[in-house]
């Protein structure tokens, strides 16, 4: 998989059908292999329902000869539209894959993530759920997103005490400013694993992009102003000040920068940033080239202690 994970959330949203076929071309031309879905993306739309994202997805797969070196991930269990229900009973998981596989176009998903905790099902039902997806083809390896490390351990141990699949994968959200979701119990639980991780949230929802500053308006989005309000404070700034500082260094830009530094980071496979033109897909594949030093490493780490 390689080290930056394109995000299919903005696919049908942020870009509409043809602008999100273009994204995925760059993308791929740029050495790109791994596409991130979700059944509710983009329940959030007006008029949509949720599935959207997977079929545009499956629309731009058609008849492509490297369908077979492309890793397609998606999700299933998180509330969304009308038609995706919340939750991980055996029957929300098979009838999940089987509407995602058809969205998709494909008879067997790559990656397929249970989206979010279910305390309410047990996890023996959902994992043999998973295992049933898996037994049959369906599915090549499942994956675990939002998940904390003690519920995580236990889904790990029960299949390996009764012979299921297991997660191989966790999706955290992480970045430069955020970094609780994944540091601590969770990193220590899949180095010692052997799991494979991808971020997501992994420019801090846009504010690792360089497009937030104090002395500019803020960019024309729907979630500008949550950003700034998170993110905008002393220890943000302090944080985006360094990210600038290493890549003037570089030559490079401050989204190439704060996702070099995620995928540098102990346990992480890749990860996930999402664009909506061909020149962010291009953009952000240059983050795979960036060789920061440990001394660069070392600033970036550092810099919330120093805000």
């Amino acid at each position: 998989m390689a080290p930056l994970c394109i995000g299919g959330n903005a696919l049908g949203w942020g870009a509409d059908e043809e602008a999100s076929a273009a994204v995925l071309d760059a993308y791929v031309a740029a050495g790109g292999n791994a596409i991130d879905s979700a059944n509710i993306y983009s329940w959030w739309v007006p008029g949509n329902r949720g599935g959207e994202s997977e079929a545009i997805i499956g629309r731009w797969l058609h008849g492509r000869a490297d369908r077979d070196d492309l890793v397609i991930a998606t999700k299933v269990g998180m509330a969304g539209g009308p038609g995706q229900p919340k939750g991980l009973t055996r029957e929300i998981v098979l009838r999940g894959a089987e509407e995602s596989l058809r969205r998709l176009g494909m008879d067997r998903i790559d990656l397929y993530y249970a989206h979010e905790d279910d305390p309410e099902t047990p996890l023996e039902e959902t994992l043999g759920a998973f295992d049933e997806l898996v037994r049959q083809g369906l599915v090549r390896a499942i994956a675990a997103s939002n998940y904390p490390a003690d519920r995580l351990a236990e889904a790990l141990r029960l299949s390996e005490e009764r012979g299921l699949a297991r997660f191989e994968a966790l999706q955290p959200p992480y970045n430069l400013v955020d970094r609780e979701g994944y540091e601590g119990e969770l990193q220590e639980l899949c180095l010692a694993e052997g799991l494979g991780v991808a971020t997501y949230y992994s420019l801090a929802r846009g504010f690792l992009s360089g497009k937030y500053r104090p002395d500019r308006p803020l960019p024309e989005s729907p979630r500008a102003a949550g950003v700034a309000r998170d993110f905008m404070n002393e220890r943000g700034l302090a944080v985006l000040e360094t990210v600038d500082r290493v890549a003037d260094g570089h030559g490079a830009s401050p989204a190439q920068v704060a996702l070099a530094w995620v995928v540098a980071q102990p346990g992480v496979t890749c990860a996930i940033a999402s664009a909506t033109t061909p020149d962010q897909a291009r953009e952000l594949m240059g983050s795979v080239e960036l060789e920061l030093s440990d001394d660069e490493l070392a600033a970036l780490t550092g810099a919330p202690a120093a805000a």
